[in-house]
């Protein structure tokens, strides 16, 4: 089973969230979003490695997570943490799903970002 699909898995039987494909041209990037707010807390897609900073002509898979700022700044020194792809670099961080950060770890930021776009009661 890949990485990404364990923490699809995750997000459906934890967070109640199902993939959602709004980019016919992009077939490959999906998102997870609230189902009561409609606010996305994480985004997935097949990147050109270049486009990503990173030596290689092939495309990485990758997962975009809303995250503190303070958090952020120490992501972004550890290998399989970007900046955000197409999202605010203030407080999204991009994880390469090539297993190279764990499940765990991952399935944390994820729930982060779950926790930082929910309804405020």
């Amino acid at each position: 089973m890949s990485q990404l699909t364990r923490i699809i898995q995750y997000a459906r039987e934890q967070l109640g969230a199902e993939p959602e494909y709004l980019w016919a041209k992009f077939p490959s990037y999906f998102i997870l979003r609230h189902a009561n707010n409609r606010k996305w807390f994480a985004v997935f897609g097949d990147v050109e490695r270049k486009k990503l900073g990173l030596p290689g002509e092939e495309t990485i898979r990758i997962l975009v997570v809303k995250c503190d700022p303070i958090l952020l700044g120490s992501l972004l020194g550890t290998k399989g943490f970007l900046p955000a792809y197409h999202m605010s670099k203030a407080n999204w961080v991009s994880i390469c799903l090539d297993d190279t950060v764990s499940d765990e770890e991952v399935i944390n930021l994820l729930t982060i970002s779950f926790d930082l776009t929910k309804n405020k009661i």
